[in-house]
């Protein structure tokens, strides 16, 4: 997944030198089109590291990938025009690639969905597994 995620960014005009991590990274802050602060983005792809996610912030912002804005101590992350242009074609090559090939997978929108929930299932489980795992 990872390998795909890499050349799929790739193809949609990212840089040769993006990373899986920072392609998640851009994605999230493209999201909603709303500003994100560095924690929101480190929570909600559960990273822990967050200087992991701040390097990638960075490299995307010194790319020209994402802007910042300063509100108070905070720092507020929000995609740029060129980073908008890569994920939207990120989503065409994707639906081309990927979505119409797991068609062949699954009758109709509703099987997709449905295998989709079990995978967010699964790594629920798979979190708490490793949460429980800890405190022994």
């Amino acid at each position: 997944m990872q390998n795909w995620i890499v050349r799929c960014m790739v193809a949609a005009g990212g840089p040769e030198k993006v990373t899986y991590t920072d392609s998640l990274v851009l994605h999230n802050v493209y999201h909603r089109n709303r500003a994100k602060r560095l924690a929101d983005i480190c929570f909600t792809l559960n990273i822990e590291d967050s200087h992991t996610v701040a390097y990638a912030l960075r490299k995307l912002h010194k790319l020209a990938l994402i802007e910042v804005e300063k509100r108070g101590k905070e720092s507020f992350y929000q995609v740029s025009k060129q980073g908008r242009k890569i994920c939207e074609r990120y989503a065409e090559i994707r639906q081309q690639c990927l979505v119409e090939a797991l068609g062949d997978l699954c009758n109709d929108n509703q099987d997709l969905h449905e295998v989709a929930r079990l995978l967010r299932t699964l790594s629920g489980l798979y979190d708490q597994a490793g949460r429980a795992a800890t405190s022994l």
